[in-house]
C-alpha cells in the first residue's frame, strides 16, 4: 500500500528518537558534571559547597533515572525513586553538617 509507513520505517524513527533523548541526557550530564567542578572552585563556605554538589548529584541521578532507566513512561515509580533519593540526601546532608 502506497503512503502507510511499515513496521521497519517505525523501528528506525522510534530507535532515532529515542538515541536522541539519550544523548541529551548525555550533554545534560557532562554539563552537571562541569557545574559540580566548577562549583569546587569557587571560594564559598563548605556546608554551602556541600549541599551544592549534592543537589547537583540529585539532579544527574533524575536524568539517569529517568532517561537512561526509562523511568519517564512511569511517573509513579520515578515520582517514588526521586522521594526516596531527597530523603536519603536531606540524611546524608544532615550528617555532613554535623
Amino acid at each position: 500500500m502506497i503512503g502507510m509507513p511499515s513496521a521497519s520505517s517505525f523501528l528506525n524513527s522510534s530507535r532515532r528518537r529515542h538515541s536522541n533523548l539519550l544523548t541529551h541526557a548525555w550533554i545534560a550530564l557532562l554539563a552537571l558534571s562541569l557545574a559540580s567542578t566548577l562549583l569546587t572552585m569557587l571560594p564559598v563556605y563548605s556546608a554551602l559547597l556541600g549541599g551544592g554538589i549534592l543537589i547537583l548529584a540529585l539532579i544527574k541521578a533524575r536524568v539517569i533515572l529517568a532517561r537512561y532507566l526509562d523511568l519517564a513512561e512511569s511517573p509513579t515509580w520515578l515520582r517514588g525513586f526521586t522521594f526516596v533519593m531527597i530523603a536519603f540526601a536531606c540524611l546524608i546532608l544532615a550528617l555532613y553538617l554535623i
